[in-house]
């Protein structure tokens, strides 16, 4: 058994079109159960349920003792980045589609988090991405990733050329789309369909997967998480990098972003029914022809 819970923040894909009223049915059974709820502070604008109160990032981190995500794994992604600081656990409602972090289906949200609520869970804690990007000798961007960061060609230019290093020692030059470094939370986002393997959460490593490789011999690659990941533009116009969410658009030549296992994890809660593999049967329909 877990620990029950005092205080839910509320969490809401804000740009999705019937998004109050299904926000408005779980603050309420959440309140039922005895809980205190907030919203988070946007999806309190967007949704208009003043009931509630509107909180920021750092207050749901200095308040809150779980916070219940609605929506796609976009939703999730952007929210577990700020909380991730804040050891805030988090559940994930699905109202997308795929859906590989945020399990607990709309219709069964019910049924699903009264035991979570009552401390009855299985916890799992992900690793996260820290990111730099350096020129001329200063960082000039950081940024933490739950899924993957990401350097690319621009849009109507050809190939980029990068320079792979770990821990100070060459690996590759890459002339390719692009070059994806994954975490085992993001091996079944954009790496899985760039030809990357699926890393199971449990292992401490990242996904090195080049886009489209100009070499057929230029292979996904899987890394201990221990080391810094240095990527340098070589070469190649209007490179840019992508770390989740956040895109830096124009890289220069001599560019290098540096990527290293950050000291944050994501903590998510699971219904004791949840299993890793029967998200992935579901999810990827591996159960055709059984």
């Amino acid at each position: 058994m877990g620990r029950s819970f005092v205080h839910a923040a509320l969490v809401g894909k804000y740009q999705a079109d019937g998004i109050r009223p299904v926000l408005d049915e779980i603050a309420q059974f959440l309140t039922r159960q005895g809980l205190e709820v907030s919203l988070e502070r946007q999806t309190w604008q967007s949704s208009g349920l003043s009931d509630y109160a509107g909180l920021s990032t750092a207050e749901i981190g200095a308040q809150c003792d779980l916070a219940v995500v609605v929506g796609g794994d976009g939703t999730m992604l952007g929210i577990a980045r700020e909380l991730a600081r804040h050891k805030v656990p988090l559940v994930g409602i699905n109202q997308g589609r795929l859906g590989f972090i945020t399990d607990i289906p709309i219709g069964q949200f019910a049924e699903a988090l009264a035991p979570i609520l009552a401390g009855d869970y299985e916890e799992e804690h992900r690793a996260m991405l820290e990111s730099e990007l350096w020129r001329d000798g200063e960082c000039i961007f950081e940024a933490l990733s739950l899924n993957d960061v990401v350097v690319s060609r621009g849009a109507t230019a050809g190939m980029v050329e990068l320079r792979v290093e770990i821990a100070d020692e060459l690996v590759a030059h890459i002339r390719a789309d692009g070059l994806i470094v994954a975490s085992p939370t993001g091996s079944t986002a954009y790496s899985l369909s760039a030809g990357g393997p699926i890393l199971h959460p449990g292992i401490a490593g990242w996904l090195l997967v080049p886009i489209a490789s100009h070499t057929m011999s230029n292979r996904p690659i899987v890394l201990p998480d221990s080391g810094t990941v240095r990527i340098t533009v070589v070469a190649g116009r209007d490179a840019s990098a992508n770390f989740d969410m956040q895109s830096l658009a124009s890289l220069m030549h001599g560019d290098q972003v540096r990527v290293q296992r950050s000291a944050h994890k994501v903590r998510f809660l699971h219904p004791k029914s949840w299993s890793y593999y029967a998200t992935l049967r579901r999810k990827l329909r591996w159960y055709e022809g059984a």
